[in-house]
């Protein structure tokens, strides 16, 4: 059996971060928004809002990294869980719990200087096209 989601999108608001009752394990959730592959017949894109679920160090650093409007790459896998609301009605919930986060925005301020680990800047490479191999 195979239950594996890939999705890059945007935050749609900041992570919330909480704690679990009496172990306070970390838990962070946030929504992303994740553009559909094709247009409406109003020649719009759509998106689908998928709510993400991480876990221990990964909620905390999602929490301390990632914010409203922040580009991410998150793998995980697919959880439906049932649950009763407060009028007792049965819910279902659809969620992606997520193994790995990847923050792709740069997330610096223009005041911070780069490290030795920042890539360089996409615009300041000269590639020519006998350098591309396709």
């Amino acid at each position: 059996m195979l239950n594996q989601v890939v999705l890059i999108g945007r935050l749609t608001r900041d992570p919330e971060l909480r704690y679990t009752p009496g172990n306070g394990v970390p838990v962070a959730t946030f929504t992303l928004a994740v553009d559909r592959p094709f247009t409406n017949q109003q020649g719009e894109r759509e998106a689908d809002f998928i709510k993400i679920v991480t876990w221990r160090k990964l909620a905390e650093n999602c929490a301390n990294y990632l914010n409203k409007g922040s580009l991410a790459a998150v793998t995980g896998r697919l959880q439906i869980r049932s649950y009763d609301d407060s009028q007792g009605v049965r819910r279902k919930a659809s969620e992606v719990v997520a193994d790995d986060v990847r923050f792709l925005d740069r997330g610096r301020s223009s005041d911070e200087k780069p490290n030795e680990f920042d890539s360089p800047n996409v615009d300041d490479i000269d590639i020519s096209g006998d350098d591309v191999p396709f």
